[in-house]
């Protein structure tokens, strides 16, 4: 039985990519460094590493860490007035809450995270929240997932993960779950190769296409 649902955050259950991006460009800013939406959308959405690639792209004269940092304070600085859940999630948290057991899965910090589902009102919906700091290797490895399924004490066969990524959809893939992919508008041309579902948005998980993808099984 599908008994988990594994929902990543950013992107999928929360609408802050582009938040994201414009926190980092503020950080950068100071450097000289317009990053546009194109170039967050492939090396800090689709890849791994993004603080990483602009650090040794643009030759910063600060650590990817600082450069998070920068980024995290101006983060935190827009979530109050600009954070809003992702088309369709309020619909299905409130559908399946109760009947599944829900977990947030993210690359995320825990800070940025509490903070959301706190101005949200979901700071008691959800079963349990992975976040950056509960595991060792960030996704596309599968380590994020693993954690929630022992937290939740379920074996990989029992859950399903949500994702609007590639690599998202590849960490998934990797801990041994079903994904459904509900890309956004900067993910449309991810590769969701393996995923069992790609959906149009969040509404259309009810807990009939779930049992229906626990007939089908992996593909």
């Amino acid at each position: 039985m599908l008994r988990a649902l594994l929902l990543d955050f950013d992107g999928t259950l929360v609408d802050t990519e582009r938040l994201q991006w414009r926190s980092y460009q503020h950080a950068l800013a100071p450097f000289g460094v317009p990053m546009g939406i194109e170039e967050y959308r492939r090396h800090f959405i689709r890849s791994a590493g993004g603080s990483e690639w602009v650090c040794r792209r643009y030759a910063l004269p600060l650590a990817p860490t600082e450069l998070r940092e920068r980024k995290a304070a101006a983060y935190g600085a827009l979530i109050p007035g600009s954070v809003r859940p992702c088309a369709g999630a309020e619909t299905m948290v409130r559908a399946l809450a109760g009947r599944r057991r829900l977990a947030v899965v993210t690359n995320s910090v825990r800070a940025e995270v509490d903070v959301i589902l706190e101005h949200l009102g979901w700071n008691q919906t959800f079963t349990a929240v992975i976040a950056r700091e509960d595991y060792a290797r960030a996704k596309p490895a599968p380590d994020a997932y693993l954690a929630a399924a022992e937290r939740l004490g379920c074996t990989a066969s029992e859950c399903v993960v949500v994702e609007d990524t590639e690599r998202g959809a590849r960490a998934g893939l990797a801990a041994r779950m079903l994904v459904v992919a509900v890309p956004s508008e900067l993910t449309h041309d991810n590769d969701f190769s393996g995923c069992v579902r790609r959906l149009g948005g969040l509404a259309e998980i009810t807990d009939a296409l779930l049992d229906e993808i626990e007939r089908e099984g992996p593909p």
